[in-house]
């Protein structure tokens, strides 16, 4: 999701070869993590910090849904460091940790599932912080394909199209130009609501000629 410092509080064993397995395409952010021997000393220099947890307290910094609790970190993220701060996956954070934080959010689910697995619950508000920072269109690359579009159709292209599907049209008794109706217009505010493209006019009026050859070989067989 684009973040990419990690600090790790008192873990068990790191570096752990499991963790490097399970971190598949992320193992240089696991190897490059920070280790603290305490929340308070990994807030170090540290501006704005948001705890999750499963549940409110009593104590503690104000509660409030992710995407506020994201927008305000961004914002303070041009004041200096920010941080996401997350328990271990059985006891979550407790009331001193979330005390170290000034900001408090839990993920919204379903109320019968009480909480989240850590994985999931990283990867939520990593993806919204994401998603806040690109107002809501980040960067989308498509590795190694090349992308399955065309450049938009010009005026003149589409008012082509609409000519020639008349004809088509007229040709098979379908449209009639002495009662038009409002057919044309509102093919023209189809067309307008779809945005179509060079290579799909193309197509639609290769469609439309090979309609038009068949028709007319229909005809000289009869």
């Amino acid at each position: 999701m684009g973040l990419s410092n990690l600090y790790l509080v008192s873990p068990k064993q790191y570096p752990n070869p499991e963790a490097d397995t399970r971190a598949t395409g992320a193992v240089d952010l696991l190897q490059g993590a920070k280790i603290s021997a305490s929340l308070s000393e990994a807030l170090v220099g540290c501006v704005f910090a948001v705890a999750l947890s499963a549940r409110q307290r009593d104590l503690g910094p104000v509660f409030s849904q992710p995407r506020e609790a994201v927008a305000r970190l961004l914002m303070e993220a041009a004041e200096g460091e920010v941080a996401l701060v997350f328990g271990n996956e059985t006891m979550g954070l407790d009331n001193e940790d979330v005390s170290l934080c000034q900001a408090l959010v839990s993920i919204p689910t379903n109320p019968a599932f009480g909480s989240l697995n850590l994985g999931s619950a990283v990867q939520v508000l990593c993806y919204e912080c994401r998603m806040a920072a690109y107002a809501d269109q980040p960067p989308m690359l498509a590795q190694g394909v090349t992308p399955f579009v065309s450049p938009v159709a010009s005026h003149e292209e589409v008012e082509g199209l609409i000519g020639h599907l008349e004809n088509v049209m007229t040709g098979t008794g379908f449209y009639n130009p002495d009662q038009p109706g409002r057919l044309l217009p509102k093919l023209r505010r189809l067309f307008g609501r779809i945005r179509l493209e060079k290579d799909e006019i193309n197509i639609l009026r290769g469609i439309l000629a090979s309609t038009q050859i068949r028709t007319a070989h229909g005809k000289k067989n009869e």
